[in-house]
């Protein structure tokens, strides 16, 4: 208990100021200027609309959340509930060692489950346990499914006893590896749903972050819980494709069961019966949202009448959502990795891009953000024809990037990045990437594997594209003149001396003048330049 006359360290959640009272952040207005003429042109309205009423209950507070007085307060810990982070330590800490008693005997809590206790010294009267999920690429719709089930389980309990106010912690920690920009989204979507349909009686839910977590958060809330209509429209190209059903649960649509309204009837009979319904059901599940039937498409498909333009229309609709997302994105962090970037042209004066291995850290980075970097350096080279260059030199297994990833990529991507695409150069392959190469050029993607060139040695990459027209990290020129070192020297003695010769003959007998054959000529020049080159590596690395 405090002191008599001592402030307390613990904070009224009623004095908080509430999502809908916060105002909005500067420079909004450009990017709704932006975003305006985009939204438009798609007459689909919001899947999250403005509503005052939810706005009301939504506050977002930078602090602890242990020391919110509220009904109860949320704990995020591990499947034996003794996880040591930040949050479980200080709620441990504030409650007294009656709540470490209280766990003993709860016997642990499952993924994505939520257990309560009493909140013991706590100014909330409860706690609610959960334990969020470990995030792996390979197991990402299991890990969105028990996250989502961390918040809603959180929620109900907070229904089923009758509580007023509710405070979220971030329940993924980083430990965890799951990234926070697609933890929030599904936060929000799921406390958003819930309000919706069953949030009556809880007057308020707190999401408590830290100064890390507070930006992510502040620049999420607008998508899921706009405090205007204006906000709304401004919102809408950057929520994601993926929202859940009516609870905001994730769905694979491939993996729902479809039961037809009136099997016995046939399709004829029914079908301006089966459209009314339809239109009228259109954003109310996740398999509808934006995309229509699934089986009435697959089938259109199968039977040649799903139109070409129609296709395309729905993958640029898409496309673009994305590139919205990549324009509104902080990507700093992933442009100061430098593994893409703009370089010079090749022989045919085609802009040549650079993608390098070694500097893309994949289990380190949020692979998302990633994409969206890619979109947003790609989307304007790609109007006109381009080369990429992929340096494999010195990569390890954590810069191997995962095929899914690759495939979900050229799947996203606008038709203007694969038609473009005239040459990918992939430098000092491995055995184990020319195969992987080879499998997902045969199986996963089609019309790239023409495309792509296995360069063994830069000498090699040098007759399609001019030294000095690409940018190459030193390290790739350390380890390629070490590995062929043999080749090198009497390659570039035999060009620096060819050079010399041909200098002499052009000064002594001005043959540029009497040389017959233009492309002669043209070829002499090229040599020339070649020898210049050569003569620098030379000079360089023997």
């Amino acid at each position: 208990m405090d002191p008599l006359g001592a402030r307390s360290q613990f904070v009224e959640v009623q004095t908080l100021s509430t999502w809908e009272r916060q105002p909005d952040p500067e420079g909004e207005e450009t990017e709704k200027e932006y975003t305006d003429s985009l939204v438009s042109q798609e007459a689909f309205p919001s899947p999250f609309p403005y509503r005052e009423d939810i706005n009301r209950k939504i506050v977002l507070y930078n602090g602890d959340v242990a020391l919110l007085n509220c009904t109860a307060i949320v704990n995020t810990s591990n499947e034996t509930l003794t996880d040591k982070n930040p949050i479980s330590e200080s709620i441990l800490l504030h409650a007294g060692p009656e709540l470490r008693d209280e766990l003993l005997k709860l016997n642990g809590c499952r993924t994505g489950e939520a257990k309560m206790t009493k909140g013991f010294n706590l100014a909330a009267r409860f706690i609610i346990h959960t334990v969020g999920p470990k995030y792996k690429a390979k197991y990402r719709t299991a890990a969105e499914s028990s996250l989502y089930s961390c918040y809603r389980n959180v929620m109900q309990l907070a229904k089923e006893q009758a509580m007023a106010s509710v405070a979220f912690c971030v329940v993924s920690t980083t430990r965890r590896g799951y990234a926070l920009e697609d933890a929030t989204h599904i936060a929000f979507r799921t406390v958003r749903r819930f309000l919706e349909n069953h949030g009556k009686s809880i007057e308020m839910v707190v999401f408590a972050v830290t100064d890390m977590e507070e930006p992510t958060y502040r620049k999420l809330l607008p998508l899921y819980y706009p405090r205007s209509e204006e906000e709304e429209r401004a919102s809408l190209p950057l929520i994601p494709a993926d929202i859940g059903n009516s609870e905001g649960e994730p769905v694979v649509p491939e993996r729902q069961i479809r039961i037809a309204e009136k099997p016995g009837s046939l399709e004829d009979d029914c079908e301006e019966e089966t459209l009314d319904s339809d239109l009228g059901q259109v954003g109310n599940h996740a398999f509808a949202r934006m995309e229509g039937d699934v089986d009435k498409q697959r089938k259109l498909i199968l039977q040649g009448q799903l139109s070409d333009a129609t296709i395309h229309k729905q993958h640029q609709r898409n496309y673009n959502r994305w590139l919205c997302r990549a324009r509104a994105e902080d990507l700093s962090d992933i442009a100061a990795l430098k593994a893409l970037y703009q370089t010079g042209v090749d022989m045919c004066g085609r802009t040549v891009m650079v993608l390098v291995g070694r500097n893309i850290p994949v289990t380190l980075i949020d692979m998302e953000k990633a994409l969206l970097y890619f979109i947003h350096v790609m989307d304007h080279i790609t109007v006109k024809e381009y080369a990429m260059v992929y340096f494999h030199t010195l990569t390890g297994e954590h810069n191997h990037l995962d095929p899914e990833f690759l495939k979900k990529l050229y799947e996203i991507v606008d038709a203007k990045f694969k038609k473009n695409l005239r040459a990918f150069y992939f430098v000092h392959p491995s055995f184990r990437s020319k195969v992987s190469t080879w499998f997902f050029t045969r199986f996963s993607v089609s019309g790239m594997k023409e495309k792509v060139h296995h360069v063994e040695t830069l000498q090699q990459l040098f007759t399609c594209i001019l030294p000095e027209q690409i940018d190459i990290p030193p390290f790739v020129l350390e380890y390629d003149a070490r590995g062929n070192g043999s080749e090198y020297l009497p390659n570039a003695l035999y060009i620096l001396t060819l050079y010399q010769i041909l200098s002499a003959a052009l000064v002594c007998y001005d043959l540029k003048w009497n040389l017959s054959s233009s492309d002669y000529f043209c070829q002499v020049e090229n040599t020339q330049l070649s020898a210049k080159r050569n003569s620098k590596l030379f000079c360089k690395y023997f």
